[in-house]
């Protein structure tokens, strides 16, 4: 799977009340989580973010309270991948149960905000500018939770198999 968007920066230790404030987590419609995505440090990220686009990030990416409102605003944004230095263990899961892709690769201070990127899922590699890195695989059974759109959808099709 290659994907190609537009980078977006963020920091290390970016939390999920940063991802989605808890004064939120009372909504259940995806749209109305993503127009709250990052809005403490960039109030009007969904409204320049486009579908397609990429989040960067440092360290600890998802930390803080467990919360599956996090991705799931992350992807009604249309991003398709998040990539970091280190993500936080309930975070990863949580976003590939909702069917986000996240990259563990050490990009963040080699690559600027607005840059176009390319990534081979499939491979791990990532291209921007004359650069290229491959990033930590992912585990096999989280790509195919990926192609399923997530858990929920994932389990349906064994069902059905």
């Amino acid at each position: 799977m290659l994907i190609k968007g537009r980078v977006w920066k963020f920091g290390d230790n970016i939390d999920t009340d940063i991802i989605i404030p808890a004064k939120y987590l009372a909504m259940t419609d995806p749209r109305s989580l993503g127009e709250h995505c990052m809005e403490p440090i960039s109030p009007s990220f969904h409204e320049k973010v486009s579908a397609g686009d990429i989040i960067v990030s440092g360290s600890n990416f998802g930390c803080g309270s467990s919360r599956e409102h996090a991705p799931i605003a992350i992807s009604a944004l249309g991003i398709p991948l998040v990539i970091a230095k280190s993500f936080a263990r309930i975070f990863y899961r949580n976003a590939f149960n909702k069917g986000l892709a996240l990259l563990e690769a050490d990009i963040a201070d080699n690559i600027d905000e607005g840059e176009e990127v390319e990534i081979d899922l499939s491979s791990g590699v990532i291209r921007w500018r004359d650069m290229e890195v491959t990033a930590k695989p992912i585990p096999p059974f989280m790509v195919e939770l990926i192609n399923e759109g997530g858990l929920i959808n994932y389990l349906k099709k064994q069902l059905e198999e």
